[in-house]
């Protein structure tokens, strides 16, 4: 059995694309109770957590737990609470270069546990105000770190990524598939 600590779409869809049969439980963390660290490490913490929180429950199964936090300039920006503070953090990533953190942890049936934070660098192109308003007209922007998807409308907005692109969709499956081939890495 196979554990998807989300209820993410986007994880779901692409945790299918390298293991067909999982089940998906949200995890019940509280996670502004968890300290904050630099982006890596506090990625990772909440992965950790996540994933943790499942293991009562399903004490043989092989448990998935990620995390994926937007940092510029080592600041982390989460998802944003309203259409002003989504402008802002667009405005601010035009023509600038950010950093995608996914914190990857995985129980597997075995007991062993295998951690990683896997790193993106996204570079958008340089943003006019009337690029920055179109964008926003999408609405695109809600319920996304960093106000953007790079799979909808702000893939518009990226110049260039170097590094995994599933990361920047919130679940890096090729560090992951190898995760789960319990091989030494």
């Amino acid at each position: 059995m196979i554990i998807l600590a989300s209820h993410s779409p986007r994880r779901q869809e692409l945790l299918k694309r390298i293991v067909p049969d999982f089940e998906s439980h949200p995890a019940s963390i509280n996670e502004r109770a968890l300290p904050v660290l630099d982006p890596p490490a506090y990625v990772q913490s909440l992965a950790k957590a996540k994933g943790q929180s499942l293991v009562p429950s399903y004490p043989g199964a092989t448990i998935i737990a990620a995390d994926t936090m937007v940092a510029f300039q080592g600041k982390l920006l989460g998802k944003p609470h309203d259409r002003a503070e989504a402008k802002q953090m667009i405005t601010a990533l035009g023509g600038q270069t950010h950093q995608v953190y996914t914190g990857l942890w995985v129980r597997l049936d075995n007991g062993s546990v295998r951690q990683q934070v896997v790193t993106t660098d996204v570079t958008f192109w340089p943003l006019s105000e009337a690029d920055v308003e179109s964008y926003l007209a999408e609405d695109a922007y809600q319920d996304k770190a960093g106000a953007y998807g790079i799979q909808d409308a702000g893939a518009l907005l990226v110049k260039s990524i170097q590094g995994d692109f599933y990361n920047v969709m919130g679940l890096p499956i090729s560090t992951l598939y190898r995760m789960l081939l319990a091989e030494p890495q």
